[in-house]
């Protein structure tokens, strides 16, 4: 059900998204008095779910849930439509067009989610604010940043000299941003680090995806039956103190502790309802005793989260600082994909799926449309043959040479383009699979 939940808000999400991004090419193309003949949202090969001619444009609902289309007289795209683009010109065409009309008309689909994402950024502050995290919490970190200096319990402050304000800072700094250095405190002293090489690429290099978390307390959630730590006398709510004279008290330092005795017996000292108790247990081959902790979620009077508010001019304000800030961070982003933990990091549909609420939260709906419709943008501005980018690639030249392309030349192109496009859907799906039988989707 949970699946089902999340496929219906992805499949409305990107239908939204579509159909904007094509009214943007149709509202363009309308302007300069250009026909467009096909309006559709979803693919429709062989036969139509429904459509119904009004006046020039024939609109219509495809059967195969895949993105949808536009098709504009005089012009060479997806459909391939060479018995078109053998006779004379017309006025009404694409073709006809001086060159930046055609231009103006490719980018008006970019241009279209580009204004969504902000709109919706800025409706979605207006209407719930937004929460914060205060980033002044000591953090775990991957074991792989200990050998640049980072230990848990480290409140990193600073990167490159400039404050870390929220925990959200902290991780997408890391990541978007050119991070040298580094401030800690630790032991209530501030300690420097710095890097030979710039943090965000040695994370994407080595696949750390979290590399900095909360440290929380080894509070147990649920004790599964039959287990080990059943035997032991383990009940949800109990405060893990220690594990033989190892003080823990932290999740982090608690499974560190248990796995470095896989095989043994082991004292755990607890806390129970203000009482002090000690439980000898055995773990398994792995160090495990068959517990969960508690989530992040159960803690929210520990990490006090900062609500704002924002009056109608700040939040047009404020989306439109957020959209500018989520659509370079994802630019950015692209230059991890030339490594091999990046590339492996690219998901298809499924991936965009997992990221929404299984009960189907508005919040996190909207936030989602928001970001998918810049990356959106983004995509289709990439100087692809068969993408927006790649049309408008052709008509930059045709501006600076004097004459467009050869239309063979833009025919293999588009046949080229077409056939990059689905190998990427092909190696993005097997990423997907590669991750639901390894248990990498929660």
């Amino acid at each position: 059900m949970i699946a089902l939940i999340k496929g219906l808000q992805l499949l409305l999400s990107l239908s939204i998204l579509v159909v904007l991004h094509e009214l943007g090419h149709y509202l363009a193309a309308r302007y300069f008095k250009t026909r467009v003949e096909k309006f559709y949202l979803f693919m429709n090969p062989g036969f139509s779910l429904f459509k119904k001619q009004i006046g020039e444009t024939e609109w219509g609902i495809g059967w195969l849930p895949l993105g949808g289309y536009v098709k504009i007289s005089g012009m060479i795209d997806e459909s391939m439509d060479k018995e078109q683009m053998k006779q004379p010109a017309q006025p009404w065409e694409f073709r006809s067009k001086p060159a930046w009309q055609r231009l103006i008309i490719m980018l008006g689909g970019i241009i279209m989610n580009l204004l969504v994402g902000f709109v919706i950024y800025s409706m979605v502050l207006l209407v719930w604010g937004e929460t914060v995290l205060p980033n002044e919490y000591s953090v775990n970190v991957d074991p792989r940043l200990e050998t640049l200096g980072f230990q848990n319990g480290d409140h990193i402050v600073e990167f490159n000299g400039e404050p870390l304000e929220t925990f959200q800072d902290l991780r997408s700094t890391a990541f978007f941003e050119t991070v040298t250095e580094a401030t800690v405190m630790r032991n209530g002293k501030a300690v420097e680090l710095s890097f030979d090489n710039e943090l965000g690429q040695t994370l994407v290099n080595q696949g750390i995806r979290r590399p900095f978390y909360l440290q929380l307390p080894s509070v147990v959630q649920s004790v599964n039956k039959d287990s080990r730590a059943e035997t032991a006398g383990l009940q949800a709510g109990d405060l893990i103190t220690g594990v033989g004279n190892t003080t823990t008290g932290k999740q982090l330092l608690t499974v560190k502790a248990l796995e470095s005795s896989p095989s043994s017996a082991v004292i755990l000292h607890i806390e129970r309802d203000g009482q002090q108790l000690s439980l000898p247990a055995m773990t398994d081959t792995a160090g495990h005793l068959g517990f969960s902790f508690a989530s992040p979620a159960s803690f929210t009077d520990l990490f006090v989260q900062k609500e704002i508010k924002y009056s109608f001019g700040g939040a047009i304000v404020n989306g439109f600082f957020l959209a500018g800030s989520t659509l370079q961070d994802y630019a950015l982003s692209m230059r991890f994909l030339a490594s091999k933990a990046g590339a492996s990091q690219v998901g298809s549909l499924i991936t965009f799926g997992s990221i929404f609420d299984g009960g189907w939260d508005w919040l996190i709906f909207w936030r989602n449309t928001a970001f998918f419709s810049l990356i959106l943008a983004f995509m289709n501005l990439l100087p692809i043959p068969a993408l927006d980018g790649g049309h408008v690639v052709f008509l930059l030249y045709e501006m600076i040479v004097g004459k467009p392309a050869p239309e063979k030349i833009m025919e293999y192109a588009q046949v080229i383009g077409i056939t990059l496009l689905l190998g990427l859907m092909v190696f993005a799906l097997g990423n997907d699979f590669w991750r639901l039988f390894t248990g990498g989707f929660s």
